[in-house]
């Protein structure tokens, strides 16, 4: 995400007043960095771009919720994307469950542009940079329990029974390691 903090709370600010134009510029300046987001946690681009669409949705819808305390803009923006990834995660496996092998069939038939912007990689690499320095900061447990969550999409429960833990302390480890790579991130933004 090319803006900075100050530049995006504004951004959010004009479109929760309904500006077009500050939506437009928004997504310009956050779309690639959190299609990276949903790529991860989806594996794949039409789906990963779905997800994006639909949180930008809700952007413009709740806009007017975000709040300068509760957190920088890319974490309420980065939330919001991963929260709809997940959504379309679980939807996609329960209708893996269900359904026949026909979307699979389809998606060989016409595979999707997979080529990457140039531009989009480079803001992921410097991303992936940062978050990758403000990680190790993070203690090994709560590291580890934010890896699982957010890059293989475990919840609460799922975690405790993966990582042999109370659910509580888990929550804890969660809130506690967001709470260290915020500030991290938001010091070297």
């Amino acid at each position: 995400m090319s803006a900075d903090a100050d530049e995006l709370q504004t951004l959010i600010a004009r479109v929760a007043l309904g500006d077009a134009h500050a939506f437009r510029r928004l997504y310009d300046a956050c779309a690639p960095a959190l299609l990276g987001v949903a790529l991860r946690i989806l594996s794949r681009r039409d789906r990963a771009e779905d997800a994006l669409q639909e949180a930008f949705v809700k952007v413009w819808q709740r806009a007017d919720s975000y709040s300068a305390t509760a957190g920088s803009p890319r974490t309420w923006l980065t939330s919001i994307v991963r929260h709809q990834a997940l959504d379309l995660l679980r939807s996609d496996r329960r209708r893996d469950t269900e359904s026949t092998d026909d979307d699979a069939h389809a998606a060989l038939a016409d595979p999707p542009d997979e080529r990457p912007d140039p531009l989009a990689l480079l803001e992921r690499a410097l991303d992936a940079l940062r978050l990758h320095a403000c990680f190790e900061v993070v203690p090994e447990a709560q590291r580890r329990c934010l890896a699982l969550a957010y890059y293989h999409g475990l919840s609460h429960s799922e975690l405790a029974a993966r990582l042999q833990a109370p659910i509580g302390s888990v929550k804890v480890w969660l809130r506690r390691g967001l709470e260290r790579l915020r500030r991290c991130l938001d010091a070297a933004a």
